[in-house]
């Protein structure tokens, strides 16, 4: 007769450990159950991963399930493996049936991630029974300290467990009283506990290879001969000696006064289930732990090989209750040579749950790529071509990332993936997207529309204007929709310019600050607002307003007194240059009519893409993220980005969040926006290159000088989106780049120690002119007749030693000498933020980029004080400075105080310079004298000659 159909009369039953779809569907498991007199099945993570990851069986489920919506990862495994499973249970409910409930299950796993969390195991456990809807389900739990009270729990529901990675007597003991206790509860709230079961899964082999290892080593340090063969003889008897004691105390456990009561109203004993019962060491025989396991009312759960094994040479005997004494005698051997069973134990549920969990990465790392393969172009391409030492690097962290489980620790907001400071506070924007009220946005946007406004104003600073700028600069103007603007600045002409390109009556203002106390918001607020007033009334100057802030702020205090048209609150755990995708971007975004609904739906396909359940290897944020980080450790700290043309405002923004975030402690990446793409001889080793652009976009000339840079060794990132409408999918990814960049380097990415202090700065002198009427006075280091030069006395004698005497080309000379490889040179001009003086700035830093080969950034203040000011000052040590400042041709005043805007610009420059100079940064400021045009002329002149 066929041993394995034959064990059944000696009452143990045979369960399948493996599952696939294929298998199912072949009708094997069914020849199997007819055959062999198979009456169960075992699933786990490291199952259904050899099933999904080696093989093209489940891609077509896979594809067929994201036909019906993108899902998350997790989701994704979870209904491809819930099928199987069903169809596993509809195999075996026939075998359900005729043994009225007592065998014929199938078995799911509880994620192994909640192996330590109680309740979520419960929560995970009772959405899976419900998922599957079958009554021959098992789910299975671990036999950690915390999966104690579950199983207690979850039998008091009424749901049939198997527990799982059991190896000590002792906790094998709480199991069972766990799963009385559970029936107890039941039968306590009207349950019938004749409707569930339950299986212990006590393992096997895995103890052998533990304790052989300890023995072996021990034999090898014996001298005595006969100590060496004492310890012989107990290689590969410990774990059956382990489980015989354990059914000793199965029989104990379930007679008695306690179990008779409930066994009386139809409780089922809870079995134990023989599992490892592969042979792992090739000494001993294959069927090993089938033969010496066989015992009325068991389980034995056999992977295929040892199925085939015992059904060829399996010998049949009622093995479990031989030599008792045998087994008790064979543990105190061991106890006796000084090996611990219960340190063992302990050791392999951790390393059980490690090993399930291991699978769990490689599963969904497997799904998490079959998904990117089917959703193609709908999620940004990501290509990392670093150069083999830095792709070792990215690899090597890649897996200590995995290990540590620190993409679901960063997503589970543990601080510790960072500095330990108060990271947790500040990951509102992991779920922002999947927060964003849709709805909401789109009877707001209904609203402006008819309303017939000509124009909106974002007011901003920061991460509160940089990222409505991009859509502002991305999608093209809505019929029926007013144009998007932003003004981030306190230069007059600029505050000037607006008014003139707006009409003030039919223009709807955005007052977007998180705090609700930043300057330059609140003074363009109180400018726009009394303009307004004059226009239509001041009784209805408030209803062309609309303030998104966070609740209780001084901003929301003053929206409410001025009777704002609409407060939109922040998330107060969303920092502001991680808020594009809130309210401060999403507002704008639905006023300018960008469909809302469309750009998050495309975000959360990101979302899913950088998720909790993927692992860093297949996690684009992730990737992106330490390589970004590992090359700045190795002093590619200059993050060059590239942006496409219809996507050229990208790169402000990104810029903000990455100098922002990582900029601080003498450390950072320096972001390096809107530099043209050079010839390779023009850059040092200090570049690590991102390049961004649509699908439809090709720019062969770009795309050849990209390829030279990597064929130069230098490391380079290629994004391409599918289209505009996927902005948001970038917004994130670079998000959680950058959070992880910030980790990588060591630093806390969500605070801005550095941005304060200019700000202090600023205030004091504000503060002198409201009293005095007049900005301190101030000495230039050299007077000529085109501009006045400033810096403190260390830059000074410096510079005066390096040749600097009565001339601006003498200074900028002398300035310029002291930049040195791997350096960067920033242009910080405090003037109007326009197109013929961006091309002035852009003009003059590739200039200095060609010549000295250092990268180089152009920026205008004050909008850069809420970007890249803070690496400025707080990043390394790496940049030389020159300020551009000028007196505007025109000022503006500020409606209620003295200061007027240019008032403010001029102290924001200050208090910006002074800063540098007490950093010990090298800096130089220049004051243009006369007609601003001329002057920058005149300047950029001046560089050119100074780098000849």
């Amino acid at each position: 007769m066929n041993p394995v159909k034959a064990l059944e009369q000696h009452g143990q039953a045979v369960w399948l450990d493996f599952l696939a779809r294929g298998f199912i569907a072949k009708g094997e498991l069914k020849k199997l159950i007819d055959t062999d007199g198979v009456k169960g099945v075992t699933s786990n993570p490291s199952i259904f991963e050899k099933a999904i990851g080696s093989s093209d069986e489940y891609d077509g489920a896979i594809g067929r399930a994201l036909q019906k919506g993108d899902r998350p990862i997790a989701d994704l495994f979870e209904h491809v493996a819930v099928e199987d499973i069903q169809s596993a249970a509809d195999v075996l409910r026939p075998v359900y049936d005729d043994l009225k409930g007592n065998d014929g299950f199938v078995s799911l796993e509880v994620s192994p991630y909640f192996a330590m969390d109680t309740k979520a195991t419960i929560a995970e456990a009772m959405r899976l029974w419900k998922d599957v809807h079958r009554k021959n389900l098992m789910v299975k739990v671990p036999a950690t300290p915390e999966g104690l009270p579950a199983i207690e729990q979850l039998t008091g529901k009424g749901l049939n467990i198997n527990i799982t990675l059991l190896f000590s007597q002792k906790v094998y003991i709480e199991v069972a009283k766990a799963y009385i206790a559970g029936l107890e509860k039941l039968i306590a709230d009207g349950g019938d506990p004749s409707d569930i079961a339950s299986v212990a899964s006590f393992f096997v082999s895995r103890i052998d290879t533990a304790v052989d290892k300890q023995l072996d080593e021990k034999i090898a340090r014996a001298n005595d001969p006969q100590e060496k063969e004492r310890l012989a003889a107990l290689k590969g008897k410990v774990a059956i000696a382990n489980a015989k004691l354990a059914y000793q105390e199965y029989k104990e456990l379930f007679s008695g006064a306690r179990w008779e009561k409930l066994a009386a109203k139809g409780a089922k004993p809870q079995r134990l289930l023989w599992a490892s019962t592969g042979t792992k060491n090739k000494d001993y025989s294959d069927v090993l732990y089938v033969e010496e396991l066989i015992g009325s009312n068991t389980i034995n759960t056999m992977p295929p090989a040892t199925l085939e094994a015992f059904r060829d040479h399996g010998k049949l005997r009622d093995s479990l209750e031989e030599n008792v004494d045998e087994a008790r005698q064979i543990l105190v051997e061991l106890e006796k040579s000084g090996i611990s069973l219960d340190a063992i134990t302990e050791e392999l549920v951790k390393d059980g749950v490690k090993l399930f969990a291991d699978a769990a990465d490689k599963l969904y790392g497997a799904v998490a790529h079959k998904r990117a393969t089917v959703l193609g172009s709908a999620i940004g391409s990501q290509k990392l071509a670093l150069g083999s030492n830095l792709t070792k690097a990215v690899e090597k962290s890649s897996e200590e990332w995995r290990a540590a489980a620190k993409v679901r620790r960063l997503w589970h907001k543990d601080k510790s993936v960072w500095t330990d400071d108060d990271e947790n506070k500040w990951l509102g924007w992991l779920d922002g997207p999947a927060k964003a009220d849709i709805a909401d946005y789109e009877d707001y946007a209904r609203r402006v529309k008819g309303q017939n406004f000509s124009d909106a104003v974002v007011l901003g600073m920061g991460g509160s204007s940089l990222g409505p700028e991009v859509l502002a600069e991305t999608f093209p103007k809505k019929s029926g929709f007013p144009t998007l603007h932003v003004l981030d600045s306190t230069d007059p002409a600029q505050v000037r310019a607006m008014e003139k390109a707006i009409d003030l009556k039919r223009t709807l203002f955005i007052v977007s600050s998180k705090s609700g106390g930043t300057t330059e918001p609140n003074v363009m607020k109180d400018y726009f607002f009394a303009q307004v007033s004059k226009a239509i009334g001041a009784n209805k100057a408030g209803h062309r307003f609309i303030a998104v802030t966070d609740p209780g702020s001084s901003l929301e205090k003053v929206a409410k007194k001025q009777g704002f048209a609409r407060i939109f609150h922040g998330e107060p755990s969303i920092g502001g240059r991680y808020s594009v995708l809130s309210p401060f971007g999403l507002v704008p975004a639905a006023t300018a009519g960008i469909d809302v609904k469309s750009l998050i739906h495309h975000t959360l396909s990101m979302v899913r893409s950088c998720g909790a359940d993927v692992p860093p290897q297949e996690n684009p944020g992730v990737q992106l993220g330490l390589a970004m980080g590992l090359a700045g450790l190795e002093g590619r700290d200059k993050v060059t980005i590239f942006s496409s043309e219809k996507i050229a405002d990208f790169g402000a923004w990104a810029e903000q969040l990455i100098a922002e975030s990582t900029g601080k402690e003498g450390k950072g990446l320096i972001p390096i926006d809107g530099e043209t793409i050079g010839n390779v001889s023009v850059y040092g080793r200090d570049r690590f290159f991102i390049d961004l652009r649509t699908e439809s976009e090709h720019d062969a000339v770009h795309a050849s000088r990209l390829d030279a840079l990597e064929h130069a060794g230098h490391p380079v990132v290629r994004i391409v989106m599918k289209s505009i409408e996927h902005i948001g999918q970038e917004f994130y990814r670079f998000e959680m780049a950058t959070a992880v960049a910030g980790s990588v380097l060591g630093i806390n990415p969500f605070n801005q120690p550095d941005v304060e202090a200019a700000k202090v700065k600023t205030r004091e002198l504000t503060a002198a002119f409201e009293k005095s009427g007049s900005l301190p006075v101030e000495e230039p280091v050299v007077s000529t007749d085109e501009a006045d030069l400033y810096t403190d006395a260390t830059n000074a004698g410096e510079l005066r030693k390096a040749g600097a005497d009565g001339t601006l080309e003498s200074w900028l000379k002398a300035h310029l000498s002291r930049v040195h490889a791997d350096d960067y040179v920033a242009l910080l001009a405090y003037i109007e933020r326009n197109a013929d003086h961006i091309d002035a700035l852009e003009g003059a830093r590739l200039a200095v980029r060609d010549r000295r080969r250092v990268a180089t950034c152009a920026e205008f203040g004050p909008r850069f004080l809420h970007s890249t000011g803070q690496a400025y000052k707080g990043g390394p040590d790496s940049g030389v400075f020159l300020q551009v400042t000028a007196d505007d041709a025109k000022d503006l005043p500020v409606p209620g105080q003295k200061a007027s805007f240019g008032v403010i610009k001029a102290a924001q420059a200050r208090g910006d310079f002074d800063v540098l100079t007490e950093r010990g940064r090298r800096a130089l400021r220049v004051h243009l004298k006369g007609d601003l045009k001329s002057g920058l002329k005149t300047l950029d002149d001046a560089i050119r000659q100074a780098l000849n």
